[in-house]
């Protein structure tokens, strides 16, 4: 048990004594839970973090010298910068071949924007059996595993809402196939939510704090503190292919990829990135630029329409990078940013709705609109720190069909549309007989399970199915 006498003061310092209201009301195993709840916090830091960003708003202050960023285009024969691409692929299978990559899942979120009560990663996605995302994820690391002779340790991070929901899910599906010990899940950290006027930490009940995940950005700190990159070092992994949990049709190990990010003269191996050409300027996607000679995502809200609209002479789009979410770190540069504090990614803030009690009577609230700020950190706020990062581009129908609404844009409607797509295309090219309806609409519904391909050349190796009829629901 802490010295109460000494927690007390250093509430008191911090200016979160509340937060002890009603400790002695408690029964001592709701006592002994608070105080650990508390000891979690850093109070040293809470001051600064409340007067930076709860009682202020901190202000967005972009360079003058925005430019858009370079990048590897998909086709390597593109006259704006051209590259040998057999050469970097069998680069990159020789690091899966030799057990150099891991990859990484953050999955914290809960399906609740979908309509659905359980992990995000729980989602059924597929567009024909209601495949889950993360079984998506797990068959095409063992798909991975198939061509290369090993599968990738898979990395899985959590939420504390949503921890055990996951692990259980994955007992229930024997771990698609998996081997257990190649799978290792750990939570998020928390950050406390604050009172938008004063400050104070909020209290979720008499013997709990309100907290919130602490942003994707919070993944590389939870990568250290969970073990999991001394589990890294132990297996001979060097780098980490880093993807969200929302995107069924992702490359989960990128050969391409990879061997940029390791090899290319431009690169430093530390921390790359996939992008994708916006598909107009108001799309949602963070845009990578180069501002004082580092390569850096602004976020769509941050930069100015008049500049996003910004075309070239042949009509492109200028800032025409968009972020997907998808990179790859060396477990050499996580390792770094998290033995210095110099390189502590900046907090965000956002202003929530979150129930609480009234910290006096212990009454509870719930609010009409916001009364909290919650802090989070995102992950390609590291970008900067790395000494040199490079942009390769990815095609959206062969890698984004993200499900992030229930319906619109990114939705399971427009994702189930994707796979579709992509899967008709790799077996026209396979020669398989597909219909349309037009150019870009197949005349039926596919859905290709990892475990037959998750490249275009796989299709060829794999037994043709025959020819498919309109209207079909196929699953190959």
């Amino acid at each position: 048990m802490p010295d109460l006498h000494a927690l007390r003061h250093r509430l008191e310092r911090a200016g979160q004594q509340h937060l002890l209201n009603f400790h002695d009301r408690l029964p001592p195993d709701r006592q002994r839970a608070l105080l650990a709840q508390i000891e979690a916090i850093d109070l040293d830091a809470i001051p600064a973090l409340v007067r930076d960003y709860v009682l202020a708003k901190p202000t967005i202050d972009l360079p003058a010298d925005i430019e858009p960023a370079p990048y590897y285009p998909n086709d390597p024969a593109s006259p704006a910068r051209s590259w040998d691409r057999p050469a970097y692929r069998a680069a990159g299978e020789t690091l899966l071949r030799e057990g150099k990559v891991a990859c990484f899942t953050v999955a914290g979120g809960q399906g609740s924007r979908l309509g659905y009560d359980g992990p995000k990663g729980c989602y059924p996605a597929g567009a024909v059996t209601g495949r889950s995302l993360f079984q998506f994820f797990a068959e095409a690391i063992r798909k991975t595993g198939e061509k290369y002779g090993v599968p990738p340790p898979w990395y899985v991070m959590t939420s504390p809402l949503n921890h055990d929901a996951t692990l259980a899910f994955f007992e229930q599906h024997r771990y698609f196939g998996l081997p257990r010990d190649g799978v290792m899940f750990f939570p998020q950290g928390a950050m406390p939510s604050f009172d938008l006027r004063t400050g104070r930490i909020l209290l979720a009940a008499p013997d709990e704090i309100a907290t919130n995940p602490d942003g994707h950005g919070g993944s590389l700190r939870a990568l250290k503190v969970s073990g999991a990159l001394d589990d890294m070092r132990r297996r001979g992994v060097e780098h980490i292919s880093y993807f969200q949990v929302d995107n069924p049709i992702v490359r989960v190990a990128d050969p391409v990829f990879l061997a940029l990010h390791a090899h290319a003269p431009d690169s430093s191996a530390e921390m790359s990135s996939k992008m994708l050409a916006k598909a107009y300027p108001e799309e949602k996607l963070g845009m990578f630029c180069l501002a004082d000679g580092r390569l850096r995502i602004i976020e769509y809200s941050d930069l100015p329409v008049e500049r996003q609209r910004e075309r070239l002479p042949d009509g492109r789009l200028r800032f025409l990078a968009g972020s997907p979410a998808i990179h790859a770190l060396s477990v050499e540069f996580v390792e770094r940013l998290n033995s210095d504090p110099a390189f502590a990614l900046p907090w965000h803030r956002a202003e929530k709705k979150v129930p609480c009690i009234d910290p006096d009577t212990g009454e509870n609230t719930e609010p009409r609109g916001p009364n909290a700020v919650k802090l989070e950190r995102f992950v390609f706020d590291a970008l900067p720190l790395a000494r040199a990062s490079i942009v390769f581009e990815a095609d959206r129908v062969e890698e984004f069909a993200p499900i992030k609404n229930a319906e619109g844009p990114d939705s399971p409607h427009t994702s189930r549309d994707i796979q579709t797509l992509r899967a008709a295309r790799w077996l026209q090219a396979a020669g398989v007989q597909v219909p349309w309806k037009d150019e870009a609409t197949p005349d039926c519904t596919i859905e290709l399970s990892p475990l037959t391909a998750v490249e275009g050349e796989d299709i060829q190796l794999a037994p043709k199915p025959a020819p498919i009829e309109r209207g079909a629901r196929i699953v190959l």
